[in-house]
């Protein structure tokens, strides 16, 4: 089967739980965003991903990229359903309109990603990256750079790349040795270089969807300092303006684990000519702008590929029989009454209930958080923006981390459900679990994203910026209603806790480093059912299809949070 969006599940969540159109509408731009046309929108991505990008990926999958002499194919199929998705305006959603965008909330371009990574992560690897490169080019990009590049860029008639590894950098980028020679004379783009070096893990770095890819390279100029502040960013064309092909070659693409139809490539960058973007020096500040705006849409991915193979065991537990469930009735009819629907079985049931509990919660908060990031930058009130952009700090590293987890580990669940017939490849589950291990690497490891929110989101400014967010969120429990109160005093402990690392790191350096994975994954939880709350306390939130999950996340995954707890504390000195 291939996935299908659930528009309806998605407007409950968008419409109902969030009331996101009358929050859009109190921007600059968006005051005439409603639900019909919201909903349209989504209608119509909803097709595209199902009708035009799950069918490949199964497919895609089995044929994988294609190199020879330094060109890559892409798998039968992918580049006339790329060609589609631009020329319809996909791409464009949030892009500005002087720009060529349709000026959308990043919403819309939110849940799109989503969909289109659970009907097909491989392909949608390609597209990905467009609005964070767009971002970095229209904030950091000169008059003249932007007059050539930004419009196909946000368009998405040519896709971007990030070359930012090297095979003895990894994650380290402060060991990047890719230099970059300034040009003699002003051409008709200012800042000309000449690169010259090799990266590594380039998703999409070479491929036949596109015209042109738009690599952004880190790189170092003559007399740079060593390190991360001796990087300066650079546009590097495949294709220069006059049409001829720039020395940017790619030297082979990896065998990996999954994602077989993305290629990820090895570059070589022999004297290619590029042009500075953003200050001298300041390349990873000009760079953050685009991974960050990449790891919401990863997190994204974790969700996707989740749902997509919850849909899998879902649908097969609702076919298959195998042995009798507890209690059910004396078999009496016939062959099949000799054995019980999967979907009968309480640890079927509880492995599906337990997923569907963090993809519902996890939409809340990926949702909410895109409203925050227009929020951030557009609206009227500077306290609210202060307050969003907050929040996207705090909360993107943990969306990142834990739901890029889950995916992956969700994902294993669910092939479970299968038992031997989901380790074959027919069923298509399997593909989803190696599809979604990478996601917990790329874009910054989880490891990482747990680092960033701890040591450098919250002990800098001793929680306080945390707390802000965590009073705003206790002040919508109800302590009249169970989970409301369950989670009020959750919220209280986990801020005793903070407030007990941040004093034990002032004395020991490392102890923030030890414990930040299991700190993230405590506020995770605590985000979670926040979220859960939002849902619970809406009408209509009473059908089995959401009470189902609801019910798993109290007894299922909440718990999990004193055992996150009580492993960061069993790290703390003791006094």
């Amino acid at each position: 089967m291939h996935y299908q969006p659930r528009p309806d599940d998605i407007a409950f969540l968008v419409f109902d739980v969030l009331q996101a159109p009358a929050l859009l509408q109190a921007l600059p731009g968006h005051s005439e965003i409603d639900a019909p046309l919201m909903a349209q929108i989504l209608d119509a991505a909803a097709e595209f991903a199902g009708e035009v990008v799950a069918p490949l990926n199964a497919g895609g999958d089995a044929a994988g990229c294609r190199w020879a002499q330094g060109e890559v194919t892409t798998p039968p199929g992918f580049a006339a359903a790329y060609r589609a998705f631009w020329q319809a305006g996909w791409p464009a959603l949030a892009a500005a309109p002087e720009d060529g965008g349709q000026g959308l909330p990043r919403l819309l371009e939110i849940v799109l990603y989503e969909w289109l990574h659970a009907a097909n992560h491989a392909w949608t690897m390609a597209p990905g990256l467009i609005h964070g490169a767009y971002e970095c080019l229209k904030q950091h990009g000169s008059a003249a750079l932007q007059a050539r590049y930004l419009a196909p860029l946000a368009s998405g008639e040519w896709l971007p790349t990030m070359c930012l590894t090297e095979a003895q950098a990894g994650s380290d980028l402060g060991l990047v040795q890719t230099q970059a020679r300034p040009v003699e004379g002003a051409g008709a783009i200012p800042d000309e270089h000449r690169i010259r070096g090799s990266k590594i893990f380039a998703s999409n770095a070479e491929h036949d969807l596109s015209d042109n890819i738009l690599h952004l390279v880190l790189a170092r100029l003559p007399g740079a300092a060593p390190g991360p502040k001796g990087l300066s960013l650079f546009l590097v064309p495949k294709r220069l303006p006059d049409g001829a092909r720039n020395a940017v070659h790619c030297e082979r693409i990896e065998e990996k684990m999954g994602l077989h139809g993305s290629a990820t490539c090895q570059m070589r960058f022999d004297d290619a000519t590029g042009w500075l973007v953003g200050e001298r020096g300041a390349g990873l500040a000009a760079m953050f702008l685009m991974m960050n705006a990449a790891r919401l849409m990863v997190a994204g991915q974790g969700m996707g590929l989740l749902d997509a193979a919850w849909q899998k065991a879902h649908a097969y537990a609702h076919e298959r029989r195998q042995m009798r469930a507890p209690g059910a009735r004396p078999a009496s009819r016939g062959d099949n009454d000799r054995a019980d629907l999967l979907i009968e079985h309480p640890a079927m049931r509880r492995i599906l209930d337990v997923q569907r509990c963090w993809i519902d919660g996890g939409r809340v908060l990926a949702y909410h958080t895109a409203l925050q990031l227009d929020a951030a930058r557009a609206h009227p009130d500077a306290a609210q923006r202060a307050q969003a952009q907050r929040w996207c700090s705090l909360v993107t590293p943990v969306l990142k981390a834990a739901w890029t987890r889950q995916g992956f580990e969700g994902a294993s669940d669910c092939l479970q459900v299968f038992g031997g017939h989901g380790y074959v490849r027919e069923w298509g589950v399997e593909q989803h679990v190696r599809d979604a291990r990478v996601a917990m690497i790329y874009e910054g490891t989880n490891e990482i994203q747990a680092i960033d929110l701890l040591v450098r989101k919250v002990l800098p400014d001793q929680g306080q910026g945390l707390a802000q967010l965590l009073r705003s969120l206790h002040a919508e429990l109800d302590p009249a209603r169970p989970l409301d109160a369950e989670l009020r005093a959750a919220l209280a402990g986990f801020d005793t806790l903070t407030a007990e690392v941040i004093d034990a790191a002032q004395t020991d350096a490392q102890l923030p480093y030890a414990v930040a994975d299991d700190y993230l994954q405590a506020l995770a939880l605590l985000l979670l059912g926040w979220a859960w709350s939002r849902i619970a306390r809406t009408p209509g939130a009473d059908a089995a299809r959401w009470q189902q999950p609801l019910a798993a996340l109290r007894t299922r995954v909440l718990p999990g949070l004193a055992l996150r707890l009580d492993l960061v504390r069993r790290q703390l000195p003791r006094g």
